[in-house]
């Protein structure tokens, strides 16, 4: 793709740089003030490297290198590359949940980019929260950008085991509490779970959610899976900083590539690969700011038709995702479901996805399965539907027991997480393996912020007689790392009045995952008197982002955006002179 011949004077930067007046000569004596030439930035695009990177983050802890490769690349084509730190958020550290402050960094990301002098912009996140809040920010403002991913660590080792993270801690954790495993065994599991920089390496949400960005059209090819310590990382982070500054030339933008047929492949990809039930909800949003309506009925749908080939955990296995990155990557996973893409679409880095794709191979088909010999069927996603959850909930139905994938059984009911880790080994509960635990205040106003807490822990009794999944109900996400029988985001949360808020224990409820239904076996007039004498929930937040958030959020079906992010409306640039 040749860039344009566009002039310096249509820069948007030149409006602070290049025209009359006093503003433009104070912000040329500031430029100075850093350091800077008038050769070095004056009639260059400007690219503003958007870093999330900090010292807490061990996603992210590489990107401070990135950065630099990425304004090698952009000083090779001509640009003017400035860094701009934004907030970190890190799955591991942030609390409640890094949910919660999703919203925060894209309207950060909207803003920052909005208010300086920018041109476009390359955003450097991997992070599970990171990846949809830099491009919802991008969109909004719809500046040239590319998405740099952060890229998955290496892969862990204990002994002779090579572990994943996520999904092999919450395993041998339940092993442990089993007492399969001592302290000492889980000393040494803490020290080979995560051995370097990057961010989970099994297909939770990071890989899920970076591969979704490349399929949308905004990385580099094949750049969602190559390792984070791998030189072909910061290769890939210098070709990001060259392809920006063409794509300013070019003003291709962001509303040129996320498109409905875009949003479609994404979900696609998501659904082939086994990925997280995350993506739900971050592609809902995303596609909201760029004017698209993607649905749950649109998982539902793309799921019928689309066979699970990524033989990754915890979706399959036994492999990882530099084991993917290697048979292939994303162009090669691609290059098995052509018929189901729409090849015409432009991506950042070519004139359409049929050119990307050319010449894209799989090297190994245990790894990235032929249609022939898929993991399953059927996408590894399903949506829900009934009078538990009538706007809807999901389930990862391929990391489930096929035993409960249709299942009756009493409920046993816990109103928060933090009486669910006191008491769930409370023999006076009577939990059996049939039960069905419900956790609720979970959702995205009563988390707050919708936090991982789906895979809600089994009794320690069951977990040593050999017990190792449950039917297990929540208005709650869960990692993407986590697996098992999961019914996830029922919507309407309990917190603002949702069907699940008026669960008691002992109610049967019945999954039916084949059917597509959730349902609570109680009759209407008995819920209707439940309702009646049901009453909200006192709100957390007095004042603060807090309060803006129990506002403004919206519920999971509908991607958890803010309503006054996600409307249609028109903002204008701000007047430089």
């Amino acid at each position: 793709m040749e860039p344009s011949a566009k002039r310096s004077e249509e820069l948007r930067s030149h409006q602070w740089y290049g025209a009359p007046g006093l503003r433009s000569f104070s912000h040329r004596a500031r430029t100075r003030q850093l350091g800077y030439l008038p050769e070095e930035h004056l009639g260059k695009p400007v690219i503003a490297v958007l870093n999330t990177w900090s010292d807490i983050n061990p996603c992210h802890v590489h990107l401070r290198d990135r950065a630099q490769a990425v304004k090698r690349g952009v000083w090779q084509a001509g640009g003017f590359p400035l860094e701009f730190p934004v907030a970190t958020l890190s799955e591991t550290f942030q609390k409640p949940t890094p949910m919660l402050y999703r919203n925060l960094l894209a309207m950060e990301t909207e803003e920052l980019l909005r208010s300086y002098p920018v041109d476009g912009a390359v955003l450097l996140g991997g992070c599970d929260k990171s990846t949809p809040a830099l491009l919802m920010g991008a969109a909004s403002v719809d500046l040239p950008a590319v998405f740099v991913p952060a890229g998955p660590m290496l892969p862990g080792h204990w002994r002779k085991e090579v572990l994943g993270s996520g999904t092999d801690m919450w395993k041998y954790w339940d092993d442990h509490r089993a007492g399969l495993i001592g302290d000492c065994q889980l000393a040494e599991l803490e020290s080979g779970l995560a051995r370097s920089p990057g961010h989970c390496m099994t297909m939770g949400t990071a890989s899920t959610l970076t591969a979704a960005a490349e399929a949308l059209g905004m990385t580099m090819p094949g750049a969602s899976s190559i390792p984070a310590v791998d030189s072909g990382h910061d290769r890939m982070a210098a070709a990001a900083g060259l392809r920006i500054v063409g794509l300013v030339r070019e003003d291709l933008k962001p509303s040129q590539i996320l498109t409905r047929d875009a949003f479609e492949d994404a979900v696609t990809t998501v659904l082939g690969l086994g990925g997280s039930t995350n993506a739900v909800i971050h592609l809902i949003a995303l596609a909201g700011r760029c004017g698209v309506r993607l649905t749950l009925d649109d998982f539902d749908r793309i799921a019928r038709t689309v066979p699970v080939l990524a033989n990754v955990r915890p979706g399959g296995g036994p492999y990882l995702m530099e084991d993917f990155h290697f048979a292939g990557g994303l162009p090669g996973f691609l290059s098995r479901i052509p018929d189901l893409l729409h090849l015409e679409r432009p991506t950042v880095a070519h004139t359409t996805l049929r050119e990307q794709l050319d010449g894209a191979l799989v090297h190994d088909d245990d790894v990235i399965r032929t249609r022939e010999k898929p993991l399953s069927a059927e996408g590894g996603v399903a949506v829900l539907r009934g009078n538990l959850c009538p706007d809807g909930a999901v389930i990862k139905h391929i990391t489930a027991d096929p035993e409960l994938l249709v299942h009756t059984g009493p409920a046993v009911v816990f109103d928060d997480y933090r009486t669910l880790q006191r008491t769930i080994n409370d023999p006076a509960l009577g939990i059996t393996a049939d039960s069905v635990l419900v956790l609720r205040g979970s959702g995205p106003k009563g988390g707050p912020g919708m936090p991982e807490y789906g895979m809600l822990p089994l009794p320690d009794h069951l977990l040593k007689q050999g017990v190792r999944d449950m039917v297990r109900i929540s208005d709650a996400r869960m990692s993407g790392t986590s697996y098992g029988t999961c019914v996830l985001h029922i919507a309407p949360e309990s917190h603002v009045g949702g069907p699940l808020a008026l669960v008691r224990t002992g109610d049967p409820i019945t999954l039916d995952v084949p059917a597509r239904s959730l349902r609570l076996d109680v009759p209407d007039g008995e819920l209707e008197r439940r309702r009646a004498a049901w009453t909200p929930p006192p709100e957390r937040y007095e004042r603060g982002y807090g309060a803006l958030y129990q506002e403004q959020i919206t519920q999971a079906d509908t991607g958890c955006d803010f309503a006054f992010l996600a409307r249609p409306g028109q903002v204008p640039d701000p007047y430089a002179g």
